[in-house]
């Protein structure tokens, strides 16, 4: 386990006395004052983990010492405090490891969700739908708020593509491991002879960009307008409503005809380009800092296998992890909190030990 150094310990706690006595001065510019604020506020549950790691360090000593007395019941008292105060202390010092971790500044972003059938042709399209419900719900259970930006709707049900925005808090870290192939194995309802078939869809969660991240030049784009096609609706076909975005320098298409109006539609499209374009630009930083990228959870990779839904079983399997559930129906409605957690933990404890080297 990463042990603190005492001294790093009143490190932290002495920078966060530091920046709450610039607080109270009421002598700091207003820019300053942001600054100085927003590092507190990061800095504050930081350094009351460290505060209790300090206290119970302490207490361990303390409780050491008496077990050493002469007095035969107060060493047993203090034996059996020190049991209790050694678990405590291990739980401390775990959290304040964790805490000190460097963190993915992505992570307090809103999301873009983008699901795409892959191989099993109507029936990826309706396993790509069932997974766009999945999220929903879990976004529901969340509070947070689901924007569809594009759908490509499959005659048979379902989705070819789907394109979503998640806003709330904490999006990106909670959903982020969920980029990669998704697989469901069950009897399709066009099977007449209960064969069961495997199918797939490929998920791709990125942090949502803002104005500010992605500077992006008018002369860079190409932007074409045309008719809307689609399987109906009264402004199909009968406006250039609908409007595709090349970046020249990437070569980034994005498309979106979903709304009645062009300027809607590009400022949909601009938002999904704007994002893409932050993606990457986040993977050439990762790459150039690989020793940093995630190893035991998975890199994200869009082509990589990542679960299993298997329906006849009843049970989600996450391969990354080796971890089975067999709650599938449950899952399916959103209560993906234990699957999501386990992914997130198994990422802590990846990163915990490449510190301990």
């Amino acid at each position: 386990m990463t042990r603190i150094s005492a001294e790093r310990i009143a490190a932290i706690e002495a920078r966060r006395d530091e920046l709450q006595a610039m607080m109270a001065t009421g002598d700091l510019p207003s820019d300053r004052f942001v600054a100085v604020s927003k590092e507190y506020a990061e800095l504050e549950p930081v350094a009351a983990a460290a505060g209790e790691v300090r206290r119970l360090r302490a207490e361990a000593k303390s409780l050491t010492a008496m077990t050493q007395d002469g007095d035969e019941e107060l060493r047993r008292m203090a034996a059996e405090e020190l049991h209790d105060n050694r678990a405590a202390l291990d739980t401390a010092e775990h959290s304040l490891a964790l805490s000190l971790l460097p963190r993915d500044a992505a992570d307090v972003r809103p999301a873009m969700l983008e699901i795409r059938a892959g191989t099993g042709g109507d029936e990826a399209a309706l396993f790509a739908g069932d997974l766009l419900r999945m999220y929903q719900r879990y976004a529901d259970k969340q509070g947070w708020r689901v924007e569809l930006i594009s759908a490509s709707a499959s005659e048979a049900g379902g989705f070819k593509e789907v394109i979503a925005s998640v806003e709330g808090s904490g999006v990106f870290a909670r959903l982020k491991f969920e980029s990669g192939v998704h697989r469901v194995q069950r009897v399709p309802v066009t099977e007449s002879g209960g064969r069961i078939h495997t199918s797939a869809a490929t998920v791709a969660v990125l942090p949502q960009a803002e104005d500010v991240d992605i500077d992006i030049s008018e002369s860079d784009l190409r932007i074409d307008v045309f008719r809307a096609s689609g399987a109906g609706g009264q402004h199909v076909n009968t406006t250039d409503s609908a409007v595709r975005i090349t970046h020249l320098p990437s070569g980034i298409v994005v498309s979106q005809q979903d709304e009645k109006s062009q300027h809607k539609n590009k400022a949909k499209a601009m938002r999904v380009l704007r994002t893409r374009l932050f993606e990457a630009e986040r993977e050439r930083a990762a790459n150039e800092r690989a020793d940093a990228r995630r190893s035991m959870v998975g890199s994200g990779d869009r082509s990589e296998r990542i679960r299993t839904y298997n329906f006849p079983q009843g049970r989600v399997t996450d391969h990354r992890i080796n971890l089975t559930l067999h709650r599938l129906p449950e899952i399916l409605e959103g209560e993906m909190d234990e699957l999501l957690g386990a992914l997130i933990a198994e990422d802590e404890a990846a990163r915990l030990a490449a510190v301990d080297g």
